[in-house]
């Protein structure tokens, strides 16, 4: 605790101070600005003389040392050294609300003078605030919000995350998109950059459901007594649900020798023994919950070269004419 006497000497040392300009006398002076990172310590010096009769340490109007005596309160304020050179403190475990002028004041020949420092605490951008996961129908308006905090004040980029790059998208805290497409589905990143640290990074991941578009469906060929398969391939989100029809009527899994298999984007419908009685026309229908689409697809016969070659054996074609019909198949 600060001696009686104290208490006499900042009455002269402290309101009679004026701030020391340029041409004024040597002493006291202060550093000048000291910038720190938050969690830093922080020394603030004071060039003294002989000539200093009286010291102390100011937080604008708080005293938190005059001489070796300690005023303040607060642990984390310690002093370093108090010589004829030299009056400094040290400032641990630095937080924003730390920031602003500190005033080194000193009694020099009955004249009190000041000299003034800024502290400036720096904090490393964080983001504080950012939009969960999003699900959303195409076509409608989406809103990603990120909000960051730091010292300087960071700059806040969104970019999207697409299959093709990055690709950029806005500078702002706040990220609109109208009529979404499905292209524009994916992961949108957000960085809060400004130079003291590392970019603080987040992501939000934005689903776009559209209705099924069938992409890939070829009509096939089978021969008789062979394997065919018919498959069809649909985009949609969710995952669409297939059915086959063969003119009005379902097919079913297991039943008349075929096999119907969903895995993700494709159905595949599966004839493990080809009859005449199964080539024709097949509808396959995808649908999820915005709506629904269908593709026909025909199985048809095929004949290999070998099978073509066979029967004209069993029509006793001569040897030579035969050879020359296989051979210009």
């Amino acid at each position: 605790a600060p001696h009686p006497g104290a208490w006499r000497a900042l009455l002269f040392l402290v309101p009679a101070g004026v701030p020391v300009r340029s041409g004024d006398a040597t002493f006291p002076k202060a550093m000048d600005n000291v910038t720190v990172r938050q969690g830093e310590s922080a020394t603030l010096r004071c060039t003294v003389d002989d000539r200093v009769t009286r010291v102390a340490w100011l937080n604008r109007s708080t005293i938190l040392y005059a001489g070796n005596d300690k005023w303040s309160i607060d642990n984390r304020v310690v002093i370093l050294s108090n010589t004829n050179t030299q009056y400094s403190i040290r400032i641990h475990n630095v937080d924003v609300y730390d920031e602003g002028p500190y005033t080194c004041s000193v009694q020099t020949d009955n004249h009190p003078k000041t000299s003034r420092v800024h502290l400036i605490v720096q904090v490393p951008p964080q983001i504080i605030n950012i939009s969960s996961d999003i699900t959303v129908n195409e076509g409608s308006s989406v809103t990603l919000m990120c909000l960051a905090f730091g010292r300087p004040e960071p700059t806040v980029t969104w970019r999207h995350l697409s299959g093709k790059g990055r690709g950029f998208v806005s500078e702002d805290e706040y990220l609109e998109i109208s009529g979404i497409t499905r292209d524009q589905s994916g992961e949108y990143e957000c960085s809060a950059v400004n130079d003291v640290a590392a970019p603080d990074i987040r992501k939000v991941k934005v689903t776009v459901n559209y209705p099924p578009y069938i992409s890939n469906a070829k009509n096939t060929g089978a021969s008789v007594g062979q394997k065919g398969i018919l498959r069809c391939e649909a985009s949609a989100v969710p995952v669409a649900e297939f059915q086959w029809f063969k003119e009005e009527i379902r097919l079913a899994n297991g039943l008349d020798g075929v096999r119907i298999e969903n895995k993700g984007r494709m159905s595949t419908l599966t004839f493990f023994n080809v009859s005449e009685k199964d080539y024709g026309n097949y509808t396959c229908v995808a649908t999820n919950k915005l709506g629904n689409t269908n593709a026909s697809i025909i199985l048809y016969g095929r004949y290999g070269r070998m099978s073509l070659c066979f029967v004209r054996m069993l029509c006793h074609a001569p040897a030579l004419r035969l050879n020359l019909a296989c051979r210009g198949m």
